[in-house]
């Protein structure tokens, strides 16, 4: 069956007439917020250079997988995208507008009235409301775009608590992202939610449990997360590691993990979070092990977010190294699951502007200075040595070449030069690639759109065709 007969789902339904049937197979979607094929490409040189080899010829687990696709990343009205509109374009299979989640791209943006109207069904709806397990891992906060999609919707992606959002809002009846979560009503609820994010849980008189000097960011002082934890006995919330630790993987009950009160720590700084928090490899092995202690079919979203936040930051070692972290999560599914039951897809939602360049020789330190022969560090037009990772634009800017003779380009804090003066680095429009292996797989090949990936989810979870058109995504109102 072709991809173009499979594609996208129930565009036209409504949001409680969602329910196909499942098939008994599996999925887990990898998301590497930012994960672009520098991004990719320096990952596997870096890996490699930390085995002991040159790094060049190295594989990631996931570049083992037969079936591989460039995915054009666009939304509906950018060129260059937003999380937001691309994993709403993965997880519903029809693409939006910059900033919003989960709603139809007639909608403009920040309209609440019209996005109550035009909410789009995501794959993890589907799945609860087929009776599926499912599951929401990230690095970032729960309630930030990439998982966000999954489970609100939304005309605005920074609508995360209450306080946010415009007041017109909140009276025209739309509820924050972390209220939707708490009150998310399709099938028996989420199983597993793992991420950061505690202050959009929180109101702003609660003391956070970690930092006592901090608290939450709600306006609305309600109570929230008791709440939920009060509607079922058998639901779980925990905000450390030891906390995390106790945990049941084979038992059942809904679990939420709140890290940190935003992002969860960078995988580089992690070891000296004095609560502690599970590195997102613990977080994936968990959900999985929950998900088939319940005995059902499954979807899972595992999101490594703060590769996103590292090159916004300007910072390729904390951008590499939590993509190092997400590429041992893919490894450790990989070895829980069998790719006869359970289709593994790996992709990322957007590029960066991380350059690799400059001649370096074989096995040059991806993180160093560019060497022409051991010990001969190559100069640039003004005679200075330099990186051979770059971004195009962000916080690395300098007006004057810096002379990094004595610089310790590798180390954790430094941030790459940029051509370019920005606060935070932007986010690139050129096609990110995808990985899979399982059923549905071979619905990742070529070059696709970026909401042709959800053919690949539905067809392992449901099997068959979905019901709507796989258009090339215009803006509405504009023609090619």
């Amino acid at each position: 069956m072709t991809r173009s007969l499979t594609i996208a789902v129930l565009a036209l339904c409504s949001m409680n007439a969602c329910a196909p049937k499942y098939t008994g197979q599996n999925v887990i979607l990898f998301l590497g917020d930012g994960m672009g094929i520098s991004t990719v490409t320096a990952t596997r040189i870096l890996a490699g250079q930390q085995l002991g080899k040159r790094g060049e010829e190295h594989q990631l687990s996931f570049e083992k997988f037969d079936d591989v696709a460039l995915v054009k990343t666009y939304n509906v009205d950018r060129q260059v995208p937003d999380s937001a509109g691309t994993m709403t374009a993965i997880v519903t299979g029809r693409k939006t507008r910059f900033m919003m989640l989960s709603v139809a791209p007639e909608v403009q943006t920040g309209d609440c009235a019209a996005s109550l109207e035009a909410p789009m069904a995501s794959i993890l709806e589907m799945a609860e409301d087929a009776g599926l397990a499912t599951a929401v891992v990230t690095t970032t906060s729960i309630t930030h775009a990439t998982p966000a999609a999954n489970y609100a919707h939304s005309p605005h992606r920074n609508w995360e608590n209450d306080a946010v959002m415009p007041p017109e809002a909140r009276q025209q009846g739309c509820r924050d992202i972390a209220r939707q979560l708490l009150e998310f009503d399709h099938g028996d609820g989420i199983e597993v939610m793992l991420g950061g994010g505690r202050a959009h849980f929180l109101a702003a008189s609660e003391p956070d449990p970690e930092y006592p000097n901090k608290t939450g960011a709600r306006a609305d002082g309600a109570t929230h997360l008791q709440r939920w934890l009060g509607q079922d006995e058998a639901r779980s919330y925990v905000w450390n590691a030891e906390q995390f630790a106790a945990l049941d993987p084979s038992g059942h009950g809904q679990v939420l993990g709140l890290f940190e009160p935003s992002h969860m720590q960078f995988e580089a700084d992690r070891a000296a979070d004095a609560a502690g928090e599970p590195s997102i490899g613990e977080m994936t092995a968990f959900a999985i092990e929950r998900l088939q202690a319940s005995g059902k079919p499954y979807y899972l979203m595992v999101e490594g977010g703060r590769i996103d936040h590292g090159h916004h930051a300007g910072n390729a070692y904390r951008a590499l190294t939590d993509a190092l972290a997400f590429e041992e999560a893919v490894q450790k599914a990989v070895a829980m699951t069998s790719a006869e039951d359970t289709l593994i897809l790996v992709t990322a939602d957007h590029s960066h502007t991380l350059t690799i360049s400059g001649y370096p020789r074989r096995g040059n330190p991806i993180l160093g200075k560019v060497e022409m022969t051991p010990g001969q560090l190559m100069p640039n037009g003004e005679g200075k040595p330099y990186t051979t990772l770059g971004y195009h634009n962000g916080p690395g800017y300098r007006a004057e070449a810096e002379d990094l003779t004595e610089v310790d380009t590798e180390a954790s804090t430094y941030r790459q030069l940029a051509a370019m003066p920005a606060l935070f680095e932007t986010h690139a429009g050129e096609d990110v690639a995808a990985y899979a292996q399982g059923p549905g797989s071979e619905l990742v090949s070529g070059v696709m759109e970026q909401n042709e990936l959800f053919a690949a989810l539905y067809r392992a979870l449901f099997g068959g065709r979905s019901q709507h058109s796989d258009q090339v995504p215009r803006e509405p109102g504009k023609q090619d």
